[in-house]
């Protein structure tokens, strides 16, 4: 019977899994350790046999097969259920669209759940790789990482058992004949001449690379910084407004779609999360994020490449009638999937070769008549060989193009592509997204700790500044400019910014000249300071709602009879106390703009440091240790667990 047939198949798969090590199983958990997180962990490999075999598991796993594995299932489920219904009839698939009785007696019936063991030779032979050869070779290469990933199972005598439902879930998709390699992304052409030498890219990979990551660091550590002095508000409905994504774009320097792609990115790493305020639901950095400043440049990325592999979203793509927004939780569980095809379908492009991206918005190439049976563009030839990669994720899809277009210039703002191919760093994520720490440091100079000051008042940082540095010219200055090199301005508004938030003005220059890489200052920058110095605090600000003093009566006249300062309705109680109409902060910001240099009393007569906020929240509960999948593995197995993994048993 057919019940009989399941339930041998899960003992196949079963004793697969009990002959394996507990690295192999291990490996096989952290595979697959995402559908398996939806279920409960199991507690016996029966039960990890079952987890593997069901329907919700195997909807999300056949997403991330390629072509020769896809077909090998798909026709082995195919063979299966020929036999399971020859050797138990039962009532015939419904037909689609059937009603909802008829579903339910299918169902009842259980004669769609085929496990009947297939011959190897039969699977081979269905594909058209009887005879040795690239067909024969890939067939078998694909029956093997079958087995590996627990998809099928070989029997006593050989025989393969594959999941009862896979016929169910495979048999609407028309995966074409048996390919054993990925088609060209672009088409063959012998007869066009060498590339000449002004097509030639203007810069390397590595280089294009590298320029992009240091790019996506500082606007990343931008817009983090702006979350920090003022957190973004969520929507009752989810999602952050198209004003807050405004000002965050603004203030990291991005454009509004890449600023969505990088606060999704921030939440899936743990650096940022959604917090509940009596105001509503804010996005705030977590405590992870003061840890992440600290770190150099290639490790603050690497958790975010890894994040955009496995994200089920296309931030930048929003389909046509909907909002864009960023922080709403993923549907689109085929976006890694989609990320993985295409970029393995450019790590067969030679640098030259590439063709340039789609331009956004996209739209899809049309072909004259006369070329509709001609030779496949090379936007077309590029979505075939992802087709090849993962034929379920990528033309399969709705608006495949648009996704697809979207995707790839995402990965270009990554620094994954560049001319239309892989970069280094695009093949190590493509290898393993979670061992990019080694590649990203070979790309990413260390941070530097000292920066030039000259004598335009200006300090040059010619790489990325580590957080000290930025922190105390930041303080100090204002940033002009962003690439290879990062500038700083000296200002009289940015230096008596300093002097309000606490700094004194002997402690900053010492502070600037040890940041120095010369141990000295210019004269310029040492004179602007301390004029700034000499001038701020000449007059207080008092919260009387509030009071202006200074003890240079002279200058409190002139205050009282400053025309730009006519709406703060100043008047004079004494030859040395003016009262203000308008609250400290208000007044501050008046005799500023005014040009004056006051400081923030307090009502004891001390001075007020004023300090821009610093907002955090905590972090998400800790992700899974990386020990735990083989400490689970140790207990399915009935091992004793391994010194290192006696601490992870109440994680696995």
């Amino acid at each position: 019977m057919t019940n009989l047939d399941a339930v041998e198949g899960l003992d196949a798969v079963t004793r697969s899994l009990a002959g394996r090590t507990p690295e192999q199983l291990a490996a096989l958990l952290t595979r697959h350790a995402e559908p398996l997180a939806r279920r409960p962990a199991p507690t016996e490999l029966r039960g990890l046999a079952h987890a593997l075999w069901s329907y919700e598991t195997l909807h999300h796993l056949v997403l991330h097969l390629d072509h020769p594995r896809l077909q090998v299932l798909a026709t082995t489920a195919l063979i299966s259920q020929e036999r399971a219904a020859r050797a138990a009839p039962g009532p015939a698939a419904p037909a689609p669209g059937a009603d909802y009785q008829s579903l339910m007696a299918h169902r009842l019936s259980f004669a769609h759940l085929a496990t009947e063991p297939v011959p190897p030779e039969d699977v081979f032979a269905a594909l058209g790789a009887t005879s040795p050869g690239p067909p024969r070779t890939a067939a078998e290469t694909a029956l093997r990482h079958l087995y590996d990933d627990g998809l099928a199972a070989p029997t006593g005598d050989g025989s393969i058992v594959v999941p009862p439902r896979a016929p169910q879930l495979l048999a609407a998709h028309d995966l074409g004949p048996f390919l054993a390699d990925a088609p060209r992304p672009a088409p063959d052409d012998t007869a066009t001449p060498t590339t000449p030498a002004a097509a030639v890219p203007p810069t390397s990979l590595h280089d294009e690379s590298r320029a992009a990551a240091a790019t996506l660091a500082a606007t990343v550590e931008r817009l983090l910084t702006a979350l920090a002095t003022q957190p973004a508000a969520l929507r009752k409905s989810g999602g952050l407004a198209v004003r807050e994504i405004k000002r965050l774009a603004k203030s990291a320097g991005a454009t509004e779609a890449h600023t969505r792609l990088l606060l999704d990115l921030t939440l899936a790493a743990d650096l940022i999360a959604l917090t509940r305020s009596p105001s509503g639901i804010t996005a705030l950095p977590t405590g992870a994020y003061d840890d992440w400043l600290g770190r150099p440049p290639g490790a603050r990325l690497a958790p975010l490449l890894a994040a955009w592999s496995a994200l089920w979203e296309i931030p930048t793509h929003t389909p046509f009638g909907e909002t864009p927004t960023a922080l709403v939780r993923g549907h689109d569980r085929h976006a890694p999937a989609l990320r993985h095809a295409l970029l393995a379908a450019l790590a067969d492009v030679p640098l030259g070769a590439g063709a340039p991206l789609p331009p956004l918005p996209f739209s899809e190439p049309a072909k004259p008549p006369e070329q509709e049976t001609a030779a496949p563009t090379p936007w077309e030839g590029l979505l075939r060989a992802a087709d090849w990669h993962r034929p379920l994720a990528v033309t399969h899809q709705p608006m495949a193009g648009e996704r697809a277009a979207h995707t790839l210039h995402e990965a270009a703002f990554l620094g994954l592509v560049a001319h239309g191919t892989l970069t280094p760093l695009g093949r190590a994520l493509l290898a393993d997204p979670r061992s990019l720490d080694e590649p990203l440091a070979d790309l990413l100079p260390p941070l530097l700790e000292q920066a030039h000051f000259q004598a335009d008042l200006t300090a040059v940082v010619p790489g990325r500044p580590a957080a000290p540095l930025a922190g105390l010219l930041a303080a100090a200055a204002d940033r002009e400019s962003e690439g290879h090199a990062v500038t700083w301005r000296f200002t009289p508004h940015s230096v008596r910014r300093a002097l309000d938030t606490g700094h004194h003005a002997e402690i900053l220059l010492e502070d600037l000249a040890h940041a120095s890489t010369t141990g000295t200052l210019p004269q310029p920058l040492r004179y602007l300071v301390q004029d700034a110095a000499r001038s701020h605090g000449r007059m207080r600000v008092l919260p009387a709602a509030c009071c202006i003093r200074s003890d240079d009566e002279t200058l409190v006249e002139e205050l009282a009879a400053h025309r730009a300062l006519r709406d703060l309705g100043l008047r004079a109680i004494a030859p040395t106390v003016l009262v203000s109409s308008r609250p400290p902060a208000a007044t501050l910001d008046a005799l500023r703009a005014a040009g004056y240099a006051p400081a923030l009393e307090s009502d004891t007569g001390t001075t007020t440091v004023e300090r821009l906020p610093a907002h955090r929240t905590k972090a998400p509960a800790p992700t899974r240790n990386p020990h735990a999948p083989l400490a689970l593995a140790h207990r399915l197995l009935g091992l004793p667990a391994q010194p290192q993994e006696a601490t992870t048993n109440g994680d696995a």
